[in-house]
């Protein structure tokens, strides 16, 4: 049974229709991108599957024991966020906000997964370290070890490397890409880097403000609409 399905789902943006014709499903261990240019309804349709948007219609749905708030989500960072005034300890613990029910205070397995995840990332050195005066590939470590403690399950990752230099946009492409393949979880990233989604996916998604293309990268490669997206970013 899929983690998450859209089914004949539609969402708004700003009073119009951003994206449509959503028909599509994500499993366990499934890699997918959602590719498109800008204001293509990649964002819009994120926040629909995290249920932040409602769909303006058909249904969006999570099986496989996945609950709504188990998605471990990256957003894209505004300055704001960015200028954060806490640890990178402070900022990956509250990935177990949405764990502790009524509780104000977190468990001591709350706490283990926080070390684990700290561990994975390899972020112990920073931990103490204010977040604001990380580097932008230390925020984005520190930011998807948060995502990590939300869920085991399914990771959405909004643009994770914008804005990055190339050598931290390739250690954090291998650090998901062996979360996907080690790990076995399902990743779901909205990306402008169709290269880097061909080789790291299993699946694609690609958005004009409806769905054009579904399935898996092999064929999105042979299809019509991948030859005339790759052919347009490789011109640019």
């Amino acid at each position: 049974m899929p983690l998450i399905k859209c089914e004949d789902a539609a969402f708004a943006y700003d009073g119009k229709i951003a994206a449509s014709n959503l028909n599509f499903a994500v499993s366990e261990g499934d890699y997918l991108s959602i590719v498109g240019e800008n204001g293509s309804g990649k964002s819009t349709l994120a926040k629909g599957l995290l249920k932040l948007k409602s769909p303006y219609k058909g249904t969006v749905s999570t099986g496989d024991g996945l609950k709504q708030n188990q998605i471990g989500y990256l957003p894209q960072q505004s300055a704001a966020q960015k200028d954060f005034p806490a640890s990178a300890y402070e900022v990956v613990l509250s990935g177990r906000l949405s764990s502790r029910g009524l509780s104000p205070f977190y468990s001591k397995a709350d706490k283990a997964i926080v070390e684990e995840n700290i561990a994975s990332l390899g972020i112990g050195p920073i931990r103490n370290r204010c977040y604001r005066e990380l580097s932008g590939g230390q925020q984005q470590r520190v930011l998807l070890a948060r995502a990590l403690c939300s869920s085991t399950k399914l990771l959405l990752l909004d643009e994770p490397v914008a804005g990055l230099d190339p050598s931290v946009t390739k250690e954090l492409y291998s650090i998901i890409e062996s979360l996907n393949k080690e790990r076995g979880i399902a990743i779901v990233m909205v990306s402008h880097d169709i290269h880097a989604a061909i080789k790291y996916s299993s699946h694609i998604l690609h958005m004009n403000n409806e769905q054009l293309y579904y399935g898996d990268a092999e064929g999105y490669i042979n299809s019509d609409i991948g030859k005339a997206f790759m052919g347009l970013k490789e011109a640019l």
